[in-house]
């Protein structure tokens, strides 16, 4: 049993989900669209899943967790609540991608971007569920499209001329595929990726 937690974009998402022969079964999920409540709906999206799954937190064995990349308090939520989750229960959080969660087993060329604010968005590339440029930040006209479809939030996706998939944000069977299970996890790093406001006094060619 996993614990899927994502706050990187303006989606709240927490889910419990079970890897099988087949591929990812998700147990339950809830989505709450909201950018300002990450931190008043994560835990009652947590504890609902939780519920709707049908069993208890003992239960669990294992919550992966989305790092990003996103703003910096959206990130800290999920991040630290998945790792809260973890100590308390004593078992392993795999941090993953966001990006990688939101069209994980799309075939042929992908663009995946959100919301970065400041015009920018963030982004990846990926060719067959893999992703083989990105993450990064940068306003949307420096992105090349590519070819190939489109995935993200409405607002960003209607930036680039490609076909746009249905996906705006990561969901469970996204975040738990993008978890590397064959391996111990890792220690969880967030992708901010925003470039710094404060710059050096040489950055801004005063000395």
């Amino acid at each position: 049993m996993i614990l899927a937690i994502d706050t990187a974009t303006p989606a709240v998402t927490a889910g419990v989900a079970r890897r099988t022969a087949a591929g990812v079964e998700v147990l339950a999920e809830r989505i709450t669209i909201d950018a300002r409540a990450h931190a008043e709906q994560l835990t009652p999206n947590v504890v609902a899943a939780v519920a709707d799954a049908g069993i208890t937190f003992a239960e669990l064995e294992a919550v992966v967790v989305g790092c990003g990349p996103g703003p910096f308090t959206g990130l800290r939520v999920g991040m630290a609540t998945a790792a809260a989750y973890g100590q308390a229960l004593g078992i392993p959080v795999y941090g993953v991608c966001s990006l990688d969660a939101i069209a994980p087993e799309t075939s042929g060329e992908l663009l995946v971007v959100t919301d970065a604010r400041r015009r920018e968005v963030y982004w990846a590339r990926y060719r067959d569920g893999v992703r083989v440029d990105g993450p990064a930040v940068s306003a949307a006209a420096d992105v090349a499209p590519g070819s190939g479809s489109i995935a993200g939030p409405a607002a960003q996706a209607a930036l680039f001329p490609l076909p746009s998939l249905a996906v705006e944000y990561p969901t469970v069977t996204g975040l738990v595929t993008a978890a590397d299970w064959d391996q111990p996890p890792a220690a969880l790093v967030p992708l901010y990726l925003r470039r710094p406001d404060a710059k050096t006094l040489a950055e801004r060619g005063l000395s």
